[in-house]
């Protein structure tokens, strides 16, 4: 098995993101709810996050593991598949935004308050706590906490 491979996604490859997403999502958090039908994620990440946001994956072995979106200054989705989980694809997918052009002054990030394996991973991995709400501005209606990482904290 080799290591994996952090490149830009392809539009195409959209029902393979898809499955990661809903894998993880699912796997991570069964209890927060699911917003859109597990059918609309393929249209959802061809159609509006290759249209708003940088999108990578990780591929290793010939499949995608994981993947991620960025926008200026925020990362917006980072999911892990949960096969793959603990084997520093979540790190080099996030190092790889760090250096990017999205991430060049810092990122935000939001995760719900009772993602804890999310939370631990990104303040190993320098975030810190900024903010803290009850939910009613996220569509899960869910608590989340937003995350900062300064490019000068490095």
């Amino acid at each position: 098995m080799s290591g994996p491979t952090v490149r830009p996604a392809e539009a195409g490859e959209s029902p393979a993101i898809a499955a990661v997403f809903l894998a993880a999502r699912r796997g991570l958090l069964p209890d927060i709810p699911m917003v859109h039908p597990d059918a609309d994620a393929p249209r959802w990440i061809r159609d509006i996050l290759f249209a708003t946001t940088a999108m990578w994956v990780a591929v290793e072995d010939g499949g995608i593991v994981a993947m991620m979106s960025l926008s200026p200054g925020w990362l917006e989705h980072l999911y892990v598949h949960p096969q793959a989980q603990g084997r520093g694809i979540g790190a080099a997918l996030l190092e790889t935004a760090k250096r990017s052009d999205h991430g060049a002054a810092g990122l935000r990030l939001w995760t719900f308050q009772a993602n804890a394996k999310a939370r631990r991973f990104y303040e190993r991995n320098g975030f810190a706590a900024e903010a803290f709400t009850d939910g009613s501005g996220n569509e899960e209606r869910t608590p989340d906490v937003r995350y900062v990482w300064l490019a000068h904290s490095r």
